[in-house]
């Protein structure tokens, strides 16, 4: 029996934050080497980020992640560990994941399928290695000397035990690679993957691993980024390890942590036997030249009953709610520290969106406090001065969300007393900063010098759209002034369902500079609120508050003959989870 304990670490890096991304990876390798991890995968393109786009031809970018590379590999003596980073070879840049045994570079496997649809433009920036193939890559030491590593379709042998790689997309394609590395022998797939977060997706993960280790007869490790890595896109982790065809161990999801570690043991002799009495199973003999061997000892380990997988928030019913919420605060979180401002602002309409959005924010602050802790909460935002006051008077996560977010509800003549009074108690029920600014003058004077200028007076039967849209557009100085003034990030509220039928104000209410609704459709965010509204905020109240919105139709502002356009139609461009439903 040989037995081995491996482990998937999923980290939060940023595209060229060289310093932070190496700690990161340098702390997952100590974590594991206390839990007593041998075989530990990294994410892809963990080095670099995966956000680096036309960067990734950046002049002397790939020498830094070289140079990282090998500072990774000297942590890993008695370890075997496999990260990825971006590889120029012969006038091409690929997508690779590097193995390191020992202290040493044992060699580099391409990515044969890119992902291009969707968000994700893989072939721009690499080119995908082909199958069956093999090469050197050679670098330049700093004594001069060249340096020769195998790059291609590789398996590694590594102390009579082979691993091989599926890099994300890979394993998602009908004809994957794993099938082929089956037939070559190999005992251990690790999966380096930068896998953005969408609704069901994360049993589509659990099913590609699971199947992969029962199919393939191997112990598959699967490590994935974590948080808002660039500002557009959410990494949900959730590390998967499965061997036999048996989940074993799995991640948390949606973490506020830098790192998360998974471990288990993995039976290498259990997996071959099983492979051995498969009457299908056609093992290759014409593929040596592509293994790499290694010398390894493997530490001895002894027989333990195998750990129970905890149940978390993953296992209830309502996760399509709870992953959306956690899923939004923690991209709202990384956002924040990632772009060192001091908070977030939000117009308040009185309707669903606006709403939504603030209680997204007094979420992120309640979680970030929950799993961090005030200390940890205080070294990710060290530039937050408010924050820091606060958390200086021993302030309650509360507290926090007064200084971080601040709300304002901007009337004309044609709001009503209804969508005032919901504005404000939401505010109220997250502990928002709130601010009534009077627009109507501004409103009152864009009319009357366009009607002067145009010589007749507007109406509602015939100007209707310019007279709603003044209403949107009216506002958008005096709540970018409050968000300039705090240092603070302008939220703009709208959702799918108006990105769809271009149910917008240009310049008026898709004023702002993240849209944390801008994947979800108005229907789910109805059903959402109210779901908000007896649960709560995650790691909080719930927000009865919200009642009286979920009670009403669409919020609109009244007008002389009816309800008029309503003010939660703010496209923006920067949807911060534009991917969600894909």
């Amino acid at each position: 029996m040989k037995l081995i304990k491996v482990g998937v670490a999923c980290v939060n890096q940023t595209p060229l934050a060289w310093d932070s991304n190496f700690a990161h990876l340098r702390t997952a390798v100590e974590h594991a080497r206390a839990e007593g991890v041998t075989v530990l995968c990294l994410p892809e393109l963990a080095i670099t980020g995966y956000g680096c786009e036309d960067a990734f031809f950046m002049d002397g970018l790939q020498d830094i992640a070289f140079a990282q590379l090998e500072q990774l590999a000297a942590l890993t003596t008695n370890m075997v560990v496999a990260v990825g980073l971006p590889v120029y070879h012969e006038k091409a840049l690929y997508d690779a994941a590097a193995l390191l045994a020992d202290g040493r570079i044992i060699g580099f496997v391409g990515k044969q399928f890119l992902a291009g649809d969707g968000i994700h433009y893989e072939p721009r920036w690499f080119k995908a290695w082909p199958a069956g193939e093999i090469d050197a890559l050679e670098r330049t030491a700093d004594d001069g000397s060249i340096r020769r590593y195998p790059i291609g379709d590789l398996v590694f042998d590594i102390g009579d035990v082979r691993i091989g790689f599926e890099i994300c997309e890979d394993a998602w394609v009908a004809n994957r690679p794993g099938t082929d590395l089956a037939l070559r022998g190999v005992d251990i797939i690790c999966n380096p993957s930068a896998s953005h977060f969408a609704f069901a997706k994360f049993g589509v993960r659990q099913r590609f691993v699971i199947e992969g280790s029962r199919a393939f007869g191997v112990a598959y490790l699967y490590a994935n980024l974590l948080g808002n890595e660039a500002g557009r896109v959410i990494y949900d982790g959730g590390g998967l390890i499965a061997s036999g065809g048996e989940l074993i161990a799995r991640g948390r999801r949606l973490s506020f942590h830098e790192v998360e570690l998974a471990t288990a043991v993995i039976d290498i002799d259990g997996n071959r036997r099983e492979q051995a009495r498969r009457g299908s199973h056609r093992p290759r003999h014409d593929a040596e030249a592509q293994v790499i061997e290694h010398p390894f000892v493997w530490p001895a380990r002894k027989p333990a009953a195998p750990p129970q997988l905890e149940r978390s928030w993953e296992d209830r019913a309502t996760i399509r709610e709870e992953e959306f919420a956690r899923a939004v605060a923690l991209g709202l979180w990384d956002y924040l520290r990632k772009s060192r401002a001091q908070g977030y602002v939000v117009s308040l309409s009185g309707g669903a969106d606006s709403a939504a959005c603030a209680a997204l924010v007094a979420t992120a602050v309640q979680l970030a406090f929950a799993e961090l802790g005030a200390g940890g909460v205080r070294q990710r935002l060290p530039g937050c001065k408010r924050l820091h006051e606060v958390l200086d008077k021993k302030g309650s996560p509360r507290d926090a969300v007064r200084v971080l977010l601040a709300c304002a509800y901007q009337p004309t003549e044609n709001s009503s007393r209804v969508t005032r009074e919901a504005a404000e108690a939401v505010a109220t029920a997250v502990n928002a900063e709130f601010h009534v600014i009077d627009v109507d003058p501004e409103y009152k004077a864009y009319i009357a010098s366009l009607e002067q200028a145009i010589g007749r007076k507007l109406d509602w039967d015939r100007d209707d759209v310019t007279l709603q849209n003044i209403q949107a557009r009216v506002r958008s100085p005096s709540i970018w002034m409050l968000a300039n003034v705090r240092g603070s990030i302008l939220i703009t509220t709208s959702n799918r369902s108006e990105a769809a039928v271009g149910y917008a104000t240009m310049d008026g209410d898709t004023s702002g500079g993240l849209a944390p609704l801008g994947g979800i459709d108005k229907s789910f965010l109805r059903q959402w609120l109210c779901w908000m509204e007896t649960k709560g905020l995650v790691g909080g109240e719930p927000l009865p508050a919200l009642a009286a919105i979920n009670a009403q139709a669409p919020t609109a502002e009244l007008r002389p003959s009816h309800y008029a356009q309503t003010d939660e139609a703010d496209l923006m461009p920067y949807d911060l989870l534009e991917a969600i439903e894909d």
